[in-house]
């Protein structure tokens, strides 16, 4: 969920961010570049004032002030071409120039410094040029008319290059930059900082989910931090939890209960069909009937018990040599096996893990015993220990009838057993009871087909130490 918040979150901060940054970074350029013009206005108006002075070509002659005037308007414009580098001149409506810097510099035919002189000569003063940005290497042209006796008789114009204040618009750029990317950065921080604080509560409870799903029902939230819809939903997730424990609490005293209670009057009543049957012809069919029943109901009830013990049992996890306690159960298993006329063959290396050692045990038994017990006379029944990324597996292998694919989904549910299996002796709680077991100490059984026939058994517990 972290993965597809944060994400989220960062975008819409750098919108923001973009969205307050791009304004700004205009800002600046147009700032710069209104400093510039207005500085070139001010040069402008003073070279107009001083052009003002100066008359016509037509009616000027040598020796008279206006040379001088003329002279002194050209100092200044050469003096201002070499200090600031700005190409400057004042110029007659008929293009000629009064004074301009430098010497080769005269007005185009088109362009944008045609368009200012024209402008100028309307009366009109150049206030706002075109914006130059930092990738563009243009040049910024302003003009002012020369008025003189109410008639623009000149016009002074300015052709400025843009190099510095493009660096200093980029150097502007490069400092809002440098913000936005530490405001990014205390974003995303922030960012962090609140999805953990807001999943925080989700990740606790999602793992005491997995661990009450596992069969740690003891697992509770810590109802500690985050929003308080999040601490709400833990404490009610809490007393879910405790209203659950109590069912299975109360379900597996009620069938511990009822085993034990049923044992007593069930034991009762077989010792007087033990009696009864003294009195009847030896060989009585009904009576042998009711017996085997009533041996099959005691087994039932057996069962039952040690169903309820194991659902309510912690598992007492360590680490064990499975392949030696395979090894003993398969020698335990043999001589049954040998009767049967199955043969049992174990292979089992050494391999550890953390497992309950009774509870493996009660499992590896109700396991080889089915596979002893569906297997032909003359076949074979495999145990074998092995290892499957971080579990270790036990797998039982028989050629006995097999399972269907229906049959197969259902193995394991307590009290199933298939319908051309309904003769073998047997309660089917002896799988159920195994599972349970197993998944105490996160361990799992898992059935399937085994080639060519029969059913292939894998019993697995974890390599590592469980967490906590």
């Amino acid at each position: 969920m972290r993965t597809r918040l944060l994400p989220l979150l960062i975008v819409l901060m750098a919108a923001v961010l973009l969205a307050l940054g791009v304004p700004l970074a205009i800002s600046v350029a147009g700032a710069q570049q209104q400093k510039v013009v207005v500085d070139r206005i001010d040069d402008t108006a003073r070279f107009a004032a001083l052009a003002q002075f100066v008359g016509d070509a037509s009616s000027e002659s040598a020796g008279t002030p206006v040379d001088e005037r003329r002279e002194t308007l050209g100092r200044e414009l050469l003096s201002y071409y070499e200090v600031y580098g700005i190409r400057a001149g004042v110029f007659y409506r008929s293009d000629s120039p009064m004074a301009h810097a430098p010497e080769d510099w005269y007005l185009p035919e088109e362009g944008e410094v045609r368009d200012a002189f024209d402008e100028a000569f309307l009366s009109r003063r150049s206030h706002d040029p075109r914006q130059v940005w930092p990738w563009q290497r243009g040049r910024l042209v302003v003009a002012s008319p020369v008025i003189r006796d109410g008639d623009v008789v000149a016009v002074v114009v300015t052709d400025s290059p843009t190099g510095q204040m493009r660096s200093r618009i980029l150097h502007g750029w490069l400092v809002i930059g440098a913000g936005e990317i530490a405001a990014m950065l205390l974003a995303v921080g922030a960012a962090l900082q609140l999805t953990g604080w807001v999943l925080k509560p989700v990740r606790v409870l999602d793992t005491t989910t997995h661990a009450i799903a596992s069969g740690r029902l003891k697992s509770r939230v810590a109802v500690a931090s985050g929003p308080p819809e999040l601490r709400r939903l833990s404490r009610s997730f809490n007393e879910m939890a405790d209203n659950v424990e109590d069912v299975l609490e109360q379900q597996r005293a009620f069938v511990a209960d009822a085993s034990h209670q049923l044992r007593n009057p069930l034991s009762a009543l077989l010792l007087r069909i033990e009696l009864l049957a003294l009195e009847l012809p030896e060989g009585n069919e009904e009576i042998a009937s009711v017996q085997t029943e009533g041996k099959r109901l005691a087994q039932v009830l057996d069962d039952l018990l040690d169903l309820a013990l194991a659902e309510h049992t912690e598992a007492d996890l360590r680490i064990t040599d499975i392949g030696a306690l395979s090894a003993e159960r398969v020698a335990a298993w043999a001589p049954t096996a040998e009767a049967k006329g199955v043969r049992l063959v174990g292979t089992c290396p050494p391999t550890t893990a953390w497992a309950d050692p009774v509870a493996l045990s009660s499992a590896l038994d109700a396991v080889i015993d089915n596979a002893v017990k569906f297997t032909p006379e003359g076949e074979s029944v495999g145990v074998s220990v092995g290892t499957d990324g971080s579990m270790s597996t036990v797998v039982v292998t028989d050629h006995g009838p097999g399972l269907t694919d229906e049959e197969l989904a259902r193995v394991g549910d307590r009290f199933w057993r298939a319908g051309r299996h309904q003769n073998i002796k047997g309660s089917g709680l002896g799988l159920s009871i195994s599972r349970t077991l197993l998944a105490a100490g996160g361990g799992s059984i898992a059935y399937d087909h085994n080639e060519p026939g029969g059913l292939r058994v894998t019993v697995s517990v974890p390599r590592s130490a469980p967490a906590g």
